[in-house]
């Protein structure tokens, strides 16, 4: 199952009340029923926390990676088309969801709201899963990248979503590094002078967050688990780097 395929209900909620609006409007009822509002009130409006709210991960997925992906590539100036593409490289994007998902970018692209209330939303949604967050983190750099080398802007918000992520020095410098990095310890998030059991301990660390057969097990998505495997691949070789280096 993808995450983009319950992006939301039908897109009819777009021309009334933005890209919120169908699961806004399909939820606020039963948000009512089970005591999440207010005395009947809506609490200030906030579609990443209201979908967290219901417990609706999918939703809280796609929504909050479409509007990072989208404030992202807005952070330095107009959205080009390559920034565009890598969005849709980077995370996958089914062909049947790319109406969706485009008018969930513009949207997000042109509303004033910020974009840390999504990151911290999808931190807390999958605090359980921090390899996802790590790749979501990488797919964000990879779009950073698309234009040209990551600029102080865009610097500055990927620190910023990591932090909201929660996610340690290590996991964001793999996310940062991995997809181009000649240095292996960076594609561990490891120190060079680590002794040769903390270089192993780190790998087999690694190997059990992004096990693609771990990872689908939990009922984690395929283009995720696509991503887990390409992760894997590089964290092996990483390893293999540095036990050829040391004789292991």
């Amino acid at each position: 199952m993808s995450y983009w395929g319950k992006v939301i209900g039908g897109v009819a909620g777009f021309a009334m009340a933005g890209p919120w609006g169908a699961l806004f409007g399909a939820s606020l009822g039963h948000a009512v029923d089970n005591g999440n509002l207010a005395g009947g009130r809506a609490l200030p409006f906030d579609s990443a926390r209201l979908a967290a709210m219901l417990g609706r991960r999918e939703q809280v997925f796609a929504i909050s990676v479409t509007t990072l992906a989208a404030k992202l590539a807005k952070c330095d100036g107009p959205v080009s088309r390559t920034e565009i593409d890598a969005f849709r490289a980077s995370f996958r994007i089914p062909a049947q969801n790319i109406r969706e998902i485009g008018l969930l970018f513009d949207q997000a692209r042109d509303s004033p709201d910020g974009y840390e209330s999504h990151a911290r939303q999808l931190g807390l949604a999958f605090a359980d899963h921090r390899s996802i967050l790590e790749q979501v983190l990488a797919g964000l750099y990879q779009i950073a990248r698309a234009d040209g080398p990551v600029n102080p802007a865009e610097s500055i918000f990927l620190t910023r979503v990591a932090f909201e992520f929660g996610l340690d020095n290590a996991a964001a410098n793999r996310a940062n590094f991995g997809a181009s990095a000649s240095n292996p310890f960076e594609v561990l998030g490891i120190a060079p002078a680590a002794s040769n059991d903390e270089v192993r301990a780190r790998w087999k660390v690694l190997v059990r967050e992004h096990h693609p057969d771990g990872l689908a097990s939990k009922g984690v998505p395929p283009e995720m688990i696509k991503a887990a495997t390409d992760r894997i691949a590089k964290i092996n070789a990483a390893y293999d780097v540095i036990k050829r280096e040391r004789k292991l």
